[in-house]
């Protein structure tokens, strides 16, 4: 059963917050991930970034406490997906490094966990 965990109701980013934030390599691993991929599992963002499960889940945590994601539960997992509302300037800047590395081999590595992990996180 999926259960809709509520966004943040926080609608003014602040680029500042917004890039000290993403000058965690993680979080702007994952953020570009989300950007790219749209809603993914946590257990794909470990695989695609090669972190352990508790500190992808800390750091998507803060992604969400500043607004900038959304969250979705099923089952023992949290989907995590960038928010639509976020402001065009924030989807130019994580567009810009998709195609730099590590970020394309990311995607890569992602596209492999997504073919494993897709089945059981819906579960």
């Amino acid at each position: 059963m999926m259960e809709a965990i509520a966004p943040s109701t926080e609608t003014n980013i602040d680029p500042v917050r917004v890039f000290r934030l993403l000058g965690d390599e993680t979080r702007l691993r994952a953020a570009v991930l989300m950007h790219r991929h749209g809603e993914l599992c946590v257990c794909e963002l470990t695989d695609a970034i090669g972190v352990s499960q508790p500190k992808m889940s800390r750091h998507l945590g803060h992604l969400r406490d500043v607004g900038l994601v959304a969250t979705r539960r099923s089952g023992q997992w949290v989907h995590y997906a960038l928010r639509p509302d976020l402001p065009a300037w924030l989807g130019d800047a994580l567009a810009a490094l998709t195609g730099e590395p590590p970020f394309a081999d990311d995607s890569t590595r992602l596209r492999s966990a997504m073919a494993r992990h897709r089945d059981q996180c819906e579960q």
